[in-house]
């Protein structure tokens, strides 16, 4: 979901921040259970089921069912698939690698979240670009303090996806959220250090490390939802929603 909406303020307070740590929780328990029901032979339609199920339980909405005419509540893609997959009735295979992108909102507020995971058995190649995204992920959102700028966290995607042989996928990026899913500031997953807009305190932005093995271009299929790469390789998504605390940045959806 990239669809940017502008946002009432990109500085939370303090009882906001801790409504959309509820949120998040939320959507990290969810994302677990998915993950759980995660296997060869299970197709995407079932997954979503699961995830709208679960977020229902726990009296929360799907963030995804709020933008435009998107109808389900999770995002899967596959392999070549980069974001906003439609979950259909598609089998996953053994050597596929699955992305779920999932939002939840509760209490007014949105939370964000996206891993990609392998299906049975995939090569040694595929393990490493998943790890490289994964921990990519990791180190960008050490960037996220107080002082810093956006383009520090960019440059730390860039440099790793990268140096890792593997591209960025440069259309898509991630965003501040709040009360709605998308707000500013956009978060590139490239750029240079200590250049873009500055970090402050009690932002809370959802960084995503959205990448490929191959070139990192990318088209928009016939059902006017799933992007892929135009070239076929690989495509990875990994994404967090993470608040700018005096303590540092403190993770809202911590699934890993």
């Amino acid at each position: 979901m990239q669809k940017l909406r502008n946002s009432p303020s990109i500085v939370k307070t303090n009882e906001e921040i801790a409504l959309m740590k509820m949120s998040g929780q939320i959507c990290a328990q969810v994302l677990k259970i998915i993950l759980k029901n995660v296997k060869v032979g299970i197709s995407c339609r079932d997954l979503d089921i699961i995830a709208q199920e679960e977020i229902n339980k726990r009296k929360a909405a799907a963030s995804f069912m709020t933008v435009d005419d998107y109808k389900w509540a999770i995002c899967t893609t596959v392999n070549e698939q980069v974001v906003h997959g439609i979950p259909k009735d598609r089998i996953l295979k053994n050597g596929d690698i699955l992305g779920i992108d999932i939002g939840v909102f509760s209490k007014g507020f949105h939370s964000d979240m996206a891993i990609t995971v392998p299906i049975g058995e995939v090569k040694d190649n595929v393990k490493k670009f998943l790890s490289v995204g994964k921990s990519t992920l990791v180190n960008a959102i050490r960037q996220a303090k107080i002082g810093n700028r956006i383009g520090d966290i960019s440059a730390t995607i860039q440099e790793q996806i990268e140096k890792a042989g593997f591209s960025i996928v440069k259309n898509l990026t991630g965003h501040g959220i709040g009360q709605n899913l998308h707000e500013e500031p956009m978060i590139p997953g490239f750029g240079k250090k200590a250049t873009g807009a500055k970090i402050l305190e009690n932002m809370v932005l959802a960084i995503e490390v959205i990448y490929a093995q191959g070139s990192g271009d990318v088209k928009l299929e016939e059902d006017n939802w799933t992007i892929s790469t135009i070239d076929g390789s690989l495509a990875g998504l990994f994404e967090q929603t993470v608040a700018v605390t005096k303590s540092g940045p403190i993770v809202l959806t911590p699934y890993l």
